[in-house]
């Protein structure tokens, strides 16, 4: 793997680890997933596929944030707001 690439894998493999720390399922779950993700493409050496790859990773990233900032809203929403009835 080329380095310039080899340092955005490592970088996103470091942002999704920080991510997973509060993933709902515990971030020993999400730990061993990513791990065993990186480890199944950890033999792709086509430039191409890897960006492609690493874009994946970017929307998985985008994605959990999501994930996040919905579940943040629902507990102030909760919070300050009656029960709908």
């Amino acid at each position: 793997m080329a380095n310039p690439l080899r340092g955005e894998v490592i970088r996103l493999y470091k942002n999704l680890l920080y991510l997973g720390r509060e993933y709902p399922q515990g971030s020993a779950y999400f730990r061993e997933r990513l791990k065993s993700a990186f480890m199944k493409n950890k033999d792709v050496t086509d430039p191409e596929k890897i960006k492609k790859l690493v874009a994946k990773g970017e929307f998985v990233i985008k994605e959990i944030e999501a994930l996040y900032f919905l579940r943040k809203y629902r507990a102030m929403k909760k919070r300050y707001y009656e029960p709908d009835k």
